[in-house]
């Protein structure tokens, strides 16, 4: 929750958004308060306080809390906390590794369990189906997003389904021209808003053609898409900040190849071993020739 505070936060009305800053910094006191005492100790309307709470995909404040108090159970405040180590230097000035490698796993690790605790099962199920009878699959994305859209192609590939993965923005825009209903894309966007994805899932949309979406939710990419699995991460672009939602997106990539290879059942299976085997053969050709 807190999570996709941050993530709705620029999206939402001004008088919408003192309540989320007010939440993100003092979610302990917001817990115990009801809705008219929060409404007055931030200084909006109850009808505000009940707007904030479906604009985060809650069915009323009691829901909110609830969330929310999940949140800080499990441990989530890490989102606010930055990866300085003011205080925490050697004394030659450097950064102690054992500090860094700390801050870096706890953090990407509860992003890891934050995904994973608010990922609808049947957004995956709903997915996989797709996938698994589409003809053809494209991957696009851009910059890191692009990186993680040729990371899941490469496991996709190998089930002996059609794929390609294109990272320029000029290609994909046209590839998807091409499509036809029965193929599928995968666009893989950490912000959901950047132009080129849109265009071209719009243009895969027109053609028929089914998307899935690697995104945040409550973007114009997750709207567009025929089902969105959403990672809605306060990721920080500055160099003290870890691209915690590339690993996340990552880690849906894995959920969706292996969902499809387990529809495909024994038939993969045997593919797979054939492709096992012929790898092992050119290995062990090639070791001979040097």
């Amino acid at each position: 929750m807190l999570a996709r505070i941050a993530a709705v936060r620029d999206q939402i009305r001004p008088s919408e958004r003192k309540l989320a800053d007010y939440a993100m910094a003092h979610p302990g006191d917001v817990i115990n308060l009801s809705m008219a005492e929060l409404a007055e100790r931030v200084g909006v309307s109850e009808p505000t306080v009940a707007r904030f709470c479906s604009a985060l995909g809650c069915r009323g404040f009691r829901e909110f809390k609830i969330k929310l108090a999940q949140d800080i159970a499990g441990g989530m405040p890490f989102l606010h906390q930055d990866l300085s180590v003011d205080g925490e230097l050697n004394a030659d000035g450097g950064v102690p590794g054992a500090v860094l490698a700390g801050k870096l796993f706890d953090r990407t690790i509860a992003t890891l369990m934050q995904v994973r605790n608010n990922l609808p099962a049947d957004a995956v199920d709903r997915a996989a189906d797709v996938l698994a009878t589409s003809r053809r699959i494209e991957f696009y994305g851009s910059g890191n997003s692009g990186t993680v859209a040729e990371d899941i192609q490469r496991k996709f590939f190998r089930l002996g389904i059609p794929t390609v993965a294109y990272t320029d923005s000029h290609i994909y825009f046209a590839s998807a021209l091409t499509l036809t209903q029965g193929d599928a894309v995968v666009a893989v966007s950490s912000t959901g808003r950047t132009r080129d994805i849109l265009d071209a899932v719009q243009n895969a949309r027109k053609a028929g053609a089914d998307v899935i979406a690697l995104t945040r939710s409550g973007t114009p990419l997750a709207e567009m898409a025929t089902v969105s699995l959403v990672a809605d991460i306060a990721d920080d672009f500055d160099i003290h900040s870890p691209m915690t939602v590339r690993i996340a997106h990552l880690v849906l990539g894995d959920i969706l190849s292996i969902a499809v290879a387990l529809r495909m059942g024994d038939t993969l299976q045997e593919r797979l071993k054939r492709h096992d085997r012929a790898v092992d053969a050119h290995v062990s050709e090639k070791a001979t020739e040097r």
